[in-house]
């Protein structure tokens, strides 16, 4: 076990190194950090026809913004007597993973399981993680709620996942709140939502949505000046 966490340790390392060399940098990031999270589903649509957009019920444990890479996780549901060892590569990743990244978790069926808590909360933020996207419950909201660190999550609860889950994989493809999502794949989540840019395709949807964004915003003068929301979509064509 102690050589599997170990190579575990160096996978994770190796992955992320990639990823931090494969994007030139942190201008993507930092550019979908900049743009709403409506303007990038948008632009994902417009483009490609596709709805990369997380379900509804995927929301903020508080009023939070944020963009990163994705570090992806599994649980599989399992009964077991093994207590947290059974789930030690979950934690591994976060020690493992580059600052900046976003911890995306996905726990089968775990829509009354707890994924996540306070304690790995404070770890994500003394790591330098961007935020957490849990498919799946979360607890300790007034822990994490101190500590602003940001957790989207499908619900809330007082439940564990120790001894009822099994540790899966970590950077494989998941599917979290009904959106596909591969380790690397930006996360870009604010009030409005969760969505995932893939990231080969990340240049491309950050000019469009910025020129949604730019579009939108030069609206709302307009139509504060001239009363009139049907004049300003036929001069700017957006809605």
């Amino acid at each position: 076990m102690k050589v599997f966490g170990s190579f575990l340790v160096l996978a994770v390392v190796a992955v992320t190194l990639l990823f931090s060399q494969a994007t030139g940098g942190d201008s993507l990031v930092e550019g979908f950090k900049q743009v709403e999270v409506a303007s990038v589903a948008d632009a994902i649509e417009q483009l490609y026809g596709q709805k990369l957009y997380m379900r509804h019920e995927m929301r903020p444990v508080f009023t939070t913004k944020f963009a990163g890479p994705a570090v992806t996780v599994v649980l599989r549901k399992e009964e077991h007597k093994e207590g947290s060892k059974a789930s030690q590569g979950m934690l591994d990743a976060i020690d493992a993973a580059a600052p900046g990244s976003v911890y995306v978790m996905k726990l089968e069926d775990g829509g009354d399981i707890a994924g996540m808590g306070g304690l790995m909360a404070t770890a994500m933020k003394a790591r330098g993680f961007a935020g957490a996207v849990v498919d799946a419950a979360v607890r300790d909201t007034p822990q994490i709620r101190k500590l602003q660190f940001p957790v989207f999550s499908t619900g809330i609860a007082p439940s564990t996942s120790v001894n009822h889950y099994r540790f899966a994989g970590v950077n494989v493809p998941v599917t979290c709140a009904g959106v596909p999502v591969n380790a690397g794949d930006i996360i870009s989540a604010d009030e409005d939502g969760v969505v995932v840019i893939p990231r080969a395709r990340a240049a491309e949807i950050l000019k469009r949505a910025e020129e949604l964004d730019n579009t939108e915003h030069s609206m709302i003068p307009f139509i504060e000046k001239f009363k009139s929301i049907r004049e300003a979509v036929a001069k700017f064509g957006r809605i």
